[in-house]
């Protein structure tokens, strides 16, 4: 079995939109939430969300051609993409085989922008008026078949679709690709770009989404005054490698992907487990993967979506993975309190986020935790980062359908 390390990130955030800007703004805390300015929100129950800000697509290299016939979320993935292929120096066809280089980037919801706007031109116009590339600007799996063209990946080509939990999941199988020998390098991440009036709309009306109309006490994970999620939207995009072929090169390594759980609660198929039945196995899959023992320094960057069932089903979950004690030991946070929840993006944000904590040596805060829930009672690390050397972190994602993912980093 192969060892698999990160060796390029790439991002676009509602906190920046390279990795450099994204780290300084959740080390100090800021928060990336705000008014809706992409659309009209008068007539809509949501007036905030976690919108990327100042992207103009041109500037990562993208043509005018690739920019007219995408959907946001794959230009999102493309500028993501072409910051962590710059970051890692990798150069297909001279050091690693273009047939033995994945592509593994999933969106949870894919192009709904352009199904949105397709949609209506039909009601108003006619069918005739779809546009004949309605349907590839809308897969999910186009923003990974994109990149693949992009940077010649002829290899596996694995697009996850697993609502929330698509970031996570599509690192954790990029992971499985390179350790157990079938590629030498992979693409991986997930992107998203659904802040829309039926997005919005949907999640809505199923009560997922906050109502509050102050940014700064919208997004608020394990604290009581919780009461659903705000919706994000953007990037992550991660280069993983070989042991081998990254010594070959002299490639730099932000952390190394050492473990991966992925299971289902079988239960519902929007609500979690109320005892976090699933998401504790992942855990403790993914730690059991990567060796973790006891006395070892654990951050967790917690799925944290700021909704009543989540945190406190998530907060269990972590109690039945690492036992009562262990859990207490474990630090914690949620960073969506600061870029919100960018559904199939999130976990690849989340995991460059959790690379970039061990690499450095500090835990991200969960900002807005005035309030703490009685009922999620663990070291969130409120309100401000704090100097702590982890040896390993798991970052978790759970999405609908009762998915649950977790990776574990290592720090190098």
């Amino acid at each position: 079995m192969n060892r698999v390390f990160i060796t390029g990130v790439g991002c676009i955030t509602p906190l920046g939109n390279n990795v450099e800007t994204l780290w300084n703004n959740i080390k100090s805390g800021a928060c990336g939430i705000d008014f809706i300015k992409k659309i009209d929100v008068t007539d809509l129950p949501v007036k905030i969300a976690a919108e990327v800000k100042d992207f103009h697509p041109e500037d990562y290299g993208i043509d005018k051609t690739m920019i007219r016939h995408n959907d946001l979320y794959a230009l999102y993935a493309l500028a993501a993409a072409a910051q962590a292929m710059q970051d890692s120096g990798l150069k297909v066809g001279e050091d690693v085989d273009p047939r033995r280089f994945g592509v593994a980037v999933g969106s949870g919801i894919g192009g709904i922008q352009t199904f949105q706007r397709e949609h209506s031109n039909m009601l108003q116009y006619g069918l005739r008026r779809i546009s004949p590339l309605f349907i590839p600007e809308m897969i999910s799996n186009i923003a990974g078949g994109n990149i693949a063209i992009t940077y010649n990946a002829q290899g596996p080509n694995l697009p996850v679709v697993t609502a929330c939990a698509t970031g996570t999941h599509s690192v954790g199988e990029a992971y499985r690709l390179i350790h157990e020998g079938r590629a030498d390098a992979v693409i991986t991440g997930g992107a998203e770009a659904a802040i829309c009036e039926m997005a919005i709309g949907g999640f809505n009306n199923m009560k997922a989404l906050t109502t509050s109309e102050d940014p700064m006490a919208a997004s608020l994970p394990f604290d009581s005054r919780r009461h659903g999620f705000v919706l994000g939207e953007g990037s992550g995009i991660l280069i993983l490698e070989s042991e081998e072929l990254a010594n070959r090169r002299g490639a730099k390594r932000y952390a190394e992907v050492c473990g991966y759980g992925n299971t289902c609660d079988a239960h519902h198929y929007t609500a979690p487990h109320p005892e976090g039945r699933g998401a504790a196995e992942s855990m403790r899959l993914a730690l059991e993967e990567a060796g973790f023992k006891a006395g070892e320094k654990l951050y967790i960057n917690a799925h944290g979506t700021g909704t009543p069932l989540n945190d406190k089903g998530e907060t269990a979950a972590i109690k039945k993975a690492l036992g009562e004690e262990g859990a207490r030991k474990a630090v914690i946070s949620s960073t969506k309190s600061m870029h919100g929840h960018m559904l199939g993006a999130t976990g690849a944000v989340e995991l460059i986020i959790s690379a970039m904590a061990l690499r450095e040596g500090i835990i991200p805060p969960t900002i807005h935790l005035d309030e703490p829930d009685p009922e999620c009672d663990l070291d969130y690390t409120p309100h401000t980062a704090r100097q702590y050397q982890a040896d390993i972190a798991i970052s978790n994602t759970f999405g609908f359908g009762g998915q649950n993912s977790t990776v574990a980093l290592r720090k190098v």
